[in-house]
């Protein structure tokens, strides 16, 4: 870490934590901090709040659950907002959430340095042009931080268009092309309808097993009926039940080319992270052939793409809806708590607290609710360490803290 004692102050210590991505998880545990009268302060890459929202997503974006399961702690959504929120909405709630509790991140402030100073007891953030000092650090950068490209053997010969989906905004700029779409998640799905909708011909690779569940059953959320289920039967049973109805109303997809994993939907979300696809029309599309079903891809070519079962098609665009993945390791330095891939080792619910005030929101793999549940656990633990310190006798209302230069 660079020396604090330049000419120029370039290192400043925070009175409250720091906390690191002005996500959706970083306004949340800001919000429940301020709410106990615990100050902290957001350093945020970007140059505005949320923008894996308003920079990475494409526009037809809606909440996949009921807004009542995605609101933030403190203060939910307008009354007036309809069941599934649409992109531009949510970016307007959590514009107004931060308004609301006063939060002012630093923008423009990419962490690259980040470890505990065991001498001093406390952490020590850098950016590109300062260094920020702290008893707690606060990790919301998120499961979804950097977008995941592929390594797919000749992806660098195509000649046409390739795109992640973190870059793909409407199927208007693919209007009458033949369009590969690697992946089958709620993204690939919903790429692939929209591509459909705007008359392209989307071909949708299914690399691995797929849960594809109905978005609503009996006019009910099918998320609600699994959480309201869980409460009173076994997760299995939950599950068969699932997949009961959803064999019903959506019929065999294994004979769509999607098959399901052994493992039931709840079951594999809760195990391994992998969400379900909620389906909002795509299935249709492909039953009737608009949407083609595709195996994996076994090598890019100059024009498109051979397939793992010999076949051998011309694409002129490729969108990669392959997801994304934590960049922790990038910038974490010296601490085992999180894995390789940027996950906490610890298992839910316990995986929102380190050790050495160090804190992870965003990471237990249950959405926006969990991030919810980590945000006010997260500031009651701060707020008993904050109000019991001999260095912090007065109460901060304001989420903006005070930064001390140091010389």
């Amino acid at each position: 870490m660079g020396s604090c004692k330049d000419p120029k102050p370039n290192c400043g210590f925070i009175e409250g934590p720091i906390i690191v991505g002005a996500g959706p998880s970083g306004l949340a545990v800001a919000a429940c901090l301020s709410n106990h009268g615990v100050p902290s302060l957001i350093l945020e890459k970007s140059n505005c709040i949320a923008s894996l929202w308003q920079h990475k997503t494409y526009d037809r974006l809606k909440l996949h659950l009921p807004k009542q399961f995605c609101q933030l702690p403190l203060i939910g959504f307008p009354e007036d907002f309809p069941k599934y929120p649409t992109k531009q909405q949510f970016i307007n709630y959590m514009e107004s959430y931060a308004s609301h509790f006063s939060i002012k991140p630093r923008f423009n402030q990419a962490v690259q340095n980040a470890a505990y100073d065991s001498a001093s007891r406390l952490w020590r953030v850098q950016t590109q042009d300062f260094e920020y000092i702290s008893r707690w650090l606060i990790v919301a950068t998120g499961e979804n931080a950097e977008p995941v490209i592929p390594d797919i053997h000749g992806i660098d010969k195509f000649k046409g268009l390739i795109r992640h989906t973190s870059l793909y905004k409407s199927g208007k700029d693919f209007r009458n092309q033949r369009v590969l779409v690697i992946g089958c998640g709620n993204s690939g799905m919903e790429v692939s309808l929209d591509l459909c909708r705007n008359n392209a011909t989307p071909h949708m690779v299914v690399r691995n097993t797929v849960h594809v569940l109905p978005r609503e059953m009996f006019g009910f959320s099918t998320f609600q009926i699994a959480m309201t289920l869980i409460k009173w039967i076994p997760v299995k049973l939950v599950d068969r039940i699932l997949l009961l109805i959803a064999n019903w109303t959506l019929g065999n997809t294994d004979q769509l080319g999607l098959r399901r994993p052994k493992t039931g939907p709840i079951e594999l979300k809760a195990a391994t992270g992998k969400t379900p696809v909620l389906d909002v029309g795509a299935l249709s599309q492909i039953k009737s052939g608009k949407i083609k079903v595709v195996e994996n891809v076994k090598e890019i070519t100059i024009n498109g793409a051979k397939f793992m079962n010999g076949q051998e098609k011309e694409f002129d665009s490729i969108i990669l809806a392959t997801g994304y993945k934590s960049n922790v390791p990038t910038w974490l330095k010296g601490c085992d708590f999180f894995t390789k891939d940027g996950m906490p080792r610890a298992p839910c619910p316990s995986c929102w607290k380190g050790s050495d005030g160090l804190y992870t929101v965003g990471f237990s793999r249950k959405g926006l609710s969990g991030t919810a549940y980590d945000a006010v656990e997260i500031a009651k633990d701060i707020a008993d360490h904050w109000k019991t310190s001999k260095d912090c006798k007065s109460s901060v209302a304001s989420c903006d803290s005070h930064v001390i230069l140091l010389k």
